[in-house]
């Protein structure tokens, strides 16, 4: 809890400094999540609900005689989960409550049924979590069952011990839901956690606004923020409102998650500024990583020949300039890089000789998919590699030919690099053991949608 608290200060302090302005994302939780929650949340509440019960008075035999009770068995057979409309969460509870009267000379045994209700107000915390309270909660009690009938039990008595035991429950169960819903509220918390994205960089949510609420869903605006170094990643332009339409995604899924343009705006923003895009494609002689040498090269271009009369290596140092572009209409994604390629030979002496440089334009295929908590992505190129010519140290350059040679080379390793990035995913909202499940991504106009179960694992 203390961790918690520590965390939350920090995040109190950041939050100004970001500022209103950054990608956003949508979390929709639908009457499936409730269902899940109910038949998950039957153990906890049971553990919940076992309080202790005082020792009951007997004066039945014209002398104080303190009797122990103790509850030996709850079960919860029936839990159900609501949503209120504007407000937040009903729950509602079926639960036989097993008891063991010690009593003299034998012990009693009783099964006590109690109905539970609650109302639970869903709202925003200080820090941009999720906040859940009890606003109401009741008891109802139905007539004791004396387990085993053969011992006989005075009904007056009977009476006295249900009394007992209903006034001491009454204080007490709400206490334990409320408690149970405090709990909830720490967990609830580890959404905001700092969670990687690279050596250098994490992202974090943050719910900008109260939750939205209906009959069928539970919406959270939240959004999200990524740092390198420390530092937050802002776009160089106000971001817009981000809305999620509704009837998106797939009917009945547990959780709908929606993405913003703003989002992978930012995240390959975040990706250009660390240099994680950037790559030097190195060569040996006869490498087949990378077959282009000074002698492939000094056949259409004479100076390199002359320069170099025997077969050296090749080095092509691409680095992204422009921040990378990502394009998303109705069933389709794509990437949109230009990078600056500088050409190299490696001279007889270590040195690298600069021969020419070239702009780069590629466009890619963006397939979307998601694991456990990670969004992550493959690429493939479209189309042909497009490479004009920035400069030259070497005289005139077919871009034709040199495309020919270069463009090759360039591909593979281009597309495993960039694979390997988006394979390392970038994390969905989500909390401690909260993980997505039979995950389906759809690709809309300006945004993408996540239908998705979800699964708590310990």
């Amino acid at each position: 809890m203390a961790q918690v608290c520590r965390l939350g200060l920090l995040l109190a302090l950041l939050l100004p400094v970001v500022g209103a302005s950054v990608p956003g994302t949508v979390v929709r939780l639908n009457r499936a999540m409730l269902s899940y929650v109910s038949e998950m949340g039957k153990a906890p509440l049971e553990w919940a609900l076992k309080v202790t019960v005082p020792h009951f008075l007997d004066w039945s035999r014209e002398e104080l005689h303190p009797t122990r009770i103790q509850i030996v068995n709850i079960h919860v057979p029936r839990l159900q989960l609501n949503f209120i409309d504007g407000f937040g969460v009903r729950l509602f509870a079926a639960a036989n409550f097993t008891f063991k009267v010690f009593r003299v000379p034998a012990p009693l045994e009783l099964i006590l049924p109690v109905i539970l209700m609650a109302d639970a107000r869903v709202a925003q915390g200080s820090i941009g979590t999720p906040v859940v309270s009890i606003s109401s909660c009741f008891s109802f009690f139905n007539n004791a069952i004396v387990v085993d009938g053969s011992h006989s039990t005075a009904p007056a008595l009977l009476v006295l011990v249900q009394q007992h035991i209903k006034a001491v429950l009454q204080n007490k169960l709400c206490v334990s839901v409320s408690n149970l819903v405090q709990g909830l509220n720490v967990h609830l918390g580890t959404l905001i956690g700092l969670k990687p994205v690279g050596p250098e960089s994490q992202i974090r949510y943050f719910m900008i606004n109260a939750p939205a609420i209906t009959n069928d869903y539970i919406s959270l605006d939240i959004n999200a923020v990524l740092f390198l170094l420390g530092k937050p990643i802002v776009l160089p332009v106000n971001a817009t409102p981000f809305i999620l339409p509704e009837l998106v995604g797939t009917k009945g899924a547990m959780a709908t998650v929606g993405l913003s343009q703003d989002l992978f705006d930012s995240a390959l923003l975040l990706l250009q500024k660390s240099g994680a895009l950037n790559l030097d494609i190195t060569g040996q002689l006869k490498s087949d990583d990378n077959r282009l040498n000074t002698s492939v090269l000094g056949q259409i271009i004479p100076e390199v020949a002359r320069q170099f009369p025997e077969p050296m290596p090749v080095v092509l140092k691409v680095r992204l300039g422009a921040t990378p572009t990502a394009i998303l209409h109705t069933d389709k994604a794509t990437l949109q890089l230009q990078p600056f390629m500088e050409v190299l030979a490696v001279a007889s002496n270590s040195a690298f000789n600069s021969l020419f440089s070239l702009n780069v334009s590629v466009n890619l295929s963006l397939q979307l998919s998601v694991s456990k908590v990670k969004l992550q992505g493959t690429t493939s190129v479209l189309g042909e590699v497009q490479l004009t010519v920035a400069s030259s140290n070497v005289g005139f350059i077919n871009v034709d030919q040199v495309q020919a040679v270069v463009g090759n080379v360039f591909e593979e390793p281009l597309l495993d690099h960039l694979n390997a990035l988006l394979d390392m995913g970038l994390a969905l909202p989500n909390m401690v053991n909260l993980y997505y499940v039979t995950p389906e991504v759809f690709v809309r106009e300006g945004y993408v949608v996540i239908s998705s179960g979800l699964v708590y694992q310990h």
